[in-house]
């Protein structure tokens, strides 16, 4: 599909959405962190996502992991 890129790289082209990863190269100070990596998928969800990885297809990643579980301020008045 496409050539390697830097997790950077990635998340610039990427943002906000989950991606499938194959051939990673995993930082050597956090092996839970992506150095590079080749994209094979950028139009799956993430439970299709999440499948593959199970199998050990791919791994999957969301390329803005900051913005995923903002809820923002919730107040109650009464």
């Amino acid at each position: 599909m496409e050539n390697r890129m830097t997790w950077e790289e990635i998340q610039n082209k990427y943002p906000d959405q989950w991606v499938g990863l194959v051939d990673v190269e995993w930082c050597p100070d956090n092996t839970a962190t992506v150095k590079s990596a080749v994209i094979k998928y950028t139009d799956k969800s993430k439970d299709e996502l999440t499948a593959m990885m199970l199998r050990g297809e791919i791994d999957a990643r969301y390329t803005t992991p900051d913005n995923l579980f903002q809820l923002g301020m919730i107040g109650v008045y009464r």
